[in-house]
């Protein structure tokens, strides 16, 4: 039944008491506001996702980040609900601000977070908690703005048909569901590969401005006076103008960053499906350094003395057939190779990208003097523990060249469960040699490496190489090259299966000329080692991890 409107007279103010004055059929309008709820949750959900992944790479520890952004949200949607009681009689009016005001917010977040971050170097000094607080700052935020959305939203569907609370809840939160469902999905499958992190959040406040802008000012317009209507427009306006132009001028905010974070010697910046990398120098006698997602992964002035450290102390032995765990740089299979007798390698990298550029840069291919192209080795590219699970073949060393487990998504190769399916691949006295990352700024999660490896039924050698001018740092911690933030030190854990803990030893007389390693460093580094113990340390599994 329609109900019939008596009009307002003229210049007269809007009342807000008794069904809405559409300019549609009630049922037309109630579902073109379900539908405005459900482009509206899908954008929120987004924004929830953006600051997560974005979070996680800037900061690091994934799991910490979207605690505290969800947590801080949900919570501040219980406060945003509450606040917005006090617009319900305006309700049109609130729902139009309150989403210009997140579509700027939270389209905008992203490009702020990045920013803040490229041109305050890693945050330390009076800046050591401002990526935290900056993150906890717009979760607050967004959380406010998308919990003041649904007292006003409820408001508006119950204004153009009166119903029981419950059905209205239903249909209500049905509509809110459905669309953060699509929102969740379209992040990461749709918005983060094909337009990253910055433009798909400018990108979703613009949307979130049109359909919040576009349902208030054209389905209740009769709910706010002229002044209101001109209000929301210019604003609506502004703020998906500040979008666009946002939006246009991304590519240049993102190669300025870039320049900001690494220097102005950046030859190779590309997203790929799996992480950030870039490469700088190697060119007119610059070093090469190697990011992947912002962490400094090979530092060319002196990776010999991480690679060598990380290979040669495990050849020593039978050593026809080797594994390599990531490594998709060629430079540990650079090392590998250096050493008579060596049949076969096998790396299992997950990122084909790094594996072909490894192969394709003049500067990273001489650095890894062209290993991808020599016969004996095999690349696979998939996850390292999914290899492990079906791998049959015997190695009699495997070498694991992985980013060390302070990155949430690396805990998992650093378990039980992983060193467990490394050791059944292991020749009898075989060798398995693991980069455990700095000891002596992270220590705790590198004896726990230790302590897991032991759990795993292995023999344990520590050791730890110290000194250099940069650093490797693989951890959460984001350092460029020439870093005060680069640690001084890489840890490794040399492992055996079978017999007594295994010698460390390198072959100076019959074996390659190395650069940096020699018999008494490699003593000296595991008296280091020992003087570094973390007594009491657990092993970590993949139900309870502990790094």
């Amino acid at each position: 039944m329609i109900e019939a409107h008596v009009p307002a007279a003229p210049g007269s103010p809007p009342s807000w008491d008794g069904p809405a004055r559409l300019p549609v059929r009630p049922g037309l309008g109630r579902f073109l506001v379900l539908a405005g709820v459900f482009v509206c949750a899908a954008c929120g959900l987004v924004y929830e996702l953006e600051l997560v992944a974005l979070a996680s790479y800037l900061i690091g520890d994934s799991v910490t980040q979207a605690s505290v952004v969800l947590s801080v949200m949900v919570f501040a949607m219980g406060i945003g609900s509450l606040a917005a009681k006090r617009l319900r009689c305006r309700a049109a009016a609130g729902f139009g601000a309150v989403e210009a005001a997140l579509a700027l917010v939270g389209g905008c977040s992203a490009m702020a977070l990045y920013a803040v971050f490229a041109w305050t170097g890693d945050w330390g000094g009076p800046w050591a908690n401002g990526p935290r607080v900056l993150l906890v700052t717009f979760s607050l935020a967004i959380g406010l703005l998308i919990g003041a959305e649904v007292p006003l939203l409820m408001e508006l569907i119950q204004r153009i048909r009166r119903q029981d609370a419950g059905g209205a809840v239903a249909d209500l939160f049905a509509a809110d569901y459905v669309g953060a469902l699509v929102g969740g999905l379209a992040f990461p499958f749709l918005l983060l590969p094909w337009l990253g992190q910055l433009t798909g959040a400018l990108l979703t406040g613009t949307v979130n401005a049109l359909v919040g802008g576009a349902l208030v000012l054209g389905l209740f317009r009769r709910d706010l006076t002229r002044r209101g209507r001109w209000l929301l427009a210019v604003a609506n306006v502004t703020v998906i103008a500040v979008l666009a132009a946002a939006a246009v001028l991304v590519g240049d905010f993102e190669r300025a960053a870039r320049h900001a974070v690494y220097g102005d010697d950046v030859r190779v910046a590309l997203r790929t499906g799996v992480q950030e990398v870039v490469l700088t120098g190697g060119t007119d006698g610059r070093p090469l350094n190697l990011f992947l997602d912002g962490r400094l992964r090979v530092g060319g002035r002196d990776e010999r003395r991480y690679h060598e450290a990380l290979v040669h102390p495990a050849m020593n032995g039978p050593h026809a057939r080797v594994l390599v765990l990531g490594g998709g740089d060629g430079l540990a299979a650079r090392e590998v190779l250096r050493r008579p007798g060596v049949r076969r390698v096998d790396v299992v990298e997950l990122d084909a990208d790094v594996v072909r550029l490894a192969r394709r840069d003049p500067a990273l291919a001489a650095l890894n003097e062209h290993a991808f192209d020599d016969p004996r080795v095999h690349v696979t590219t998939t996850d390292p523990f999914r290899l492990l699970r079906g791998a049959r073949a015997a190695y009699d060393v495997v070498v694991s060249d992985l980013p060390d487990p302070g990155i949430t998504a690396s805990t998992k190769l650093y378990s039980q469960e992983f060193y467990g399916l490394a050791r059944r691949v292991l020749t009898d006295g075989g060798r398995l040699v693991v980069h455990g990352g700095p000891v002596s700024s992270r220590p705790r999660d590198f004896w726990t490496v230790e302590a897991t490896i032991r759990a795993a039924g292995l023999r344990t050698a520590p050791y730890v190489v110290t000194g250099g001018d940069t650093g490797l740092t693989a951890g959460p911690d984001r350092a460029a090259a020439g870093s005060v933030r680069a640690p001084g030190d890489w840890g490794f854990v040399l492992a055996t299966a079978a017999g007594p803990a295994p010698r460390l030893w390198v072959d100076e007389a019959t074996g390659p000329r190395l650069r940096t390693l020699t018999q008494a460093r490699l003593e000296a580094d595991a008296r280091a080692a020992a003087r570094m113990r973390v007594a009491g340390s657990r092993a970590s599994t993949l139900v309870h991890p502990r790094y």
